[in-house]
C-alpha cells in the first residue's frame, strides 16, 4: 500500500552519514573509513558465506574503493615521507587481498584484509588519543 520504505530509510541514513562527515575532524574522518570499509568486508562475508556472489562483489568493491579511494588517497607522500609510503604499501596489499578474495572466493585473502584494516584502525585511534589534550571534545 505504502511501496517500500527502504528509499527512506537509506535517505535517512546516507544524510546522518553526510551529517557525521560534516562535523568529523580530519582524524574521525580517517576513522570512519576504516569502519566503512571493515562493514563492507563484513558484509562481503556473510554474502560469501551465503553464496551471494553479486552482493559479494558488491560488497568487495565498495571495501576496496574506500581503501583505494578513501584511505590511500588521504596519504601526503610529499611531506609523509616513510610512513605515507608504507601505508600506501599496506593500502595496496589490501587491495590485492580483496580482488583475490573476490576472484577466488577466499575467505582467508578477507579475513586477511580485515585484520589489517582492523589492526590500522586501531593504531589510528592510539595516534588520536594521543594528539587530543585530555578533558578536549575529540
Amino acid at each position: 500500500m505504502f511501496g517500500n520504505s527502504r528509499p527512506g530509510a537509506n535517505a535517512y541514513r546516507q544524510m546522518s552519514v553526510d551529517t557525521d562527515a560534516l562535523a568529523a575532524s580530519p582524524h574521525q574522518l580517517i576513522v570512519m573509513l576504516f569502519d566503512g570499509a571493515l562493514r563492507a568486508i563484513d558484509t562481503a562475508r556473510t554474502q560469501m558465506q551465503s553464496n551471494d556472489i553479486e552482493g559479494r562483489g558488491r560488497s568487495i568493491s565498495k571495501a576496496i574503493e574506500i581503501v583505494g579511494s578513501g584511505l590511500s588517497a588521504s596519504l601526503d607522500l610529499k611531506s609523509g615521507g616513510e610512513l605515507a609510503a608504507n601505508l600506501a604499501s599496506l593500502y595496496d596489499y589490501v587491495i590485492r587481498q580483496l580482488v583475490e578474495a573476490n576472484l577466488h572466493n577466499d575467505s582467508d585473502k578477507l579475513d586477511e584484509a580485515r585484520q589489517m584494516l582492523a589492526q590500522m584502525r586501531v593504531n589510528w585511534l592510539a595516534i588520536g588519543s594521543q594528539a587530543v589534550p585530555h578533558g578536549a571534545a575529540a
